[in-house]
């Protein structure tokens, strides 16, 4: 697929932003193919995680501006067109997202990198905002996603001020996960998805979901609708079979149903 290329390694799949003389830029069609990835990667039940990723020097530098004239003069309703359904397959996807972050992640490509749900970043990763400097707001959801990683202080830091985030401080403000040398990034990100790929696929990302209602509920809303998930997701078979387990005291054997 163009722009995107796919890759399994057992129940993991890797997709991986694939332009990389651009440092992988965003244009309306790298994200309508990073869309279509996601789906047809997790149309396959045996997959139960994903790593995404950049090709090259970067993982995503953002906007590319040549391509800006593709979104049409509403701006608005061309970003909504071609760039939320990647987001979206992102965030609301049926198996957990661990994000690989090589080199910059930049603007757009910052948002991109949250969109996931756990990061890990390569030594040389740098993330930072851009948008101001260029009298902009924030966009790509980054209002959203960057104060519930970070905070509000921390994350208007960020915005305001434009200064370059290295993975170290990334860490350091919880960001990413870990920070690990440039060539042990995937060996990382595939040691993390193949834990999560093991894992109870359906309350893994139930809980996600939770998470996110979470930030718009009250504590009782909050404390009934975990109990709803809950009496939901205990008849799965993932359930049934970490009930059994914890009983006869071994190892739960998760099958992701």
């Amino acid at each position: 697929m163009a722009g995107v290329k796919q890759a399994r390694d057992g129940a993991v799949g890797i997709l991986t932003l694939d332009e990389p003389a651009s440092l992988n830029a965003m244009t309306p069609d790298l994200l309508g193919a990073l869309a279509a990835a996601v789906a047809e990667m997790t149309t396959d039940e045996d997959v139960r995680a994903l790593i995404l990723t950049g090709a090259g020097r970067g993982f995503c530098s953002g906007q590319n501006l040549k391509a800006s004239e593709a979104l049409g003069e509403d701006i608005a309703a061309g970003v909504m067109r071609f760039y939320w359904p990647a987001f979206k397959a992102l965030r609301e996807c049926r198996v957990p997202v661990v994000v690989a972050v090589n080199g910059v992640a930049a603007g757009g490509g910052f948002s991109l990198a949250m969109a996931g749900d756990i990061i890990v970043a390569a030594r040389s990763a740098s993330f930072i905002q851009v948008f101001s400097r260029i009298a902009l707001v924030p966009d790509l959801g980054s209002t959203w996603l960057l104060p519930r990683l970070v905070g509000r202080q921390r994350a208007l830091e960020l915005m305001l001020l434009n200064e370059p985030l290295t993975a170290e401080r990334a860490h350091e403000i919880g960001l990413v996960r870990q920070v690990v040398d440039d060539a042990k990034l995937m060996d990382e990100a595939l040691g993390l998805a193949r834990r999560l790929a093991e894992g109870p696929t359906r309350a893994l990302v139930a809980t996600r979901a939770l998470i996110e209602e979470s930030e718009h509920a009250t504590y009782e809303a909050q404390f009934r609708r975990e109990i709803e998930l809950q009496a939901t997701i205990r008849k799965s078979a993932d359930a049934i079979e970490g009930r059994n387990a914890f009983i006869e005291k071994r190892k739960a054997m998760f099958t992701g149903r």
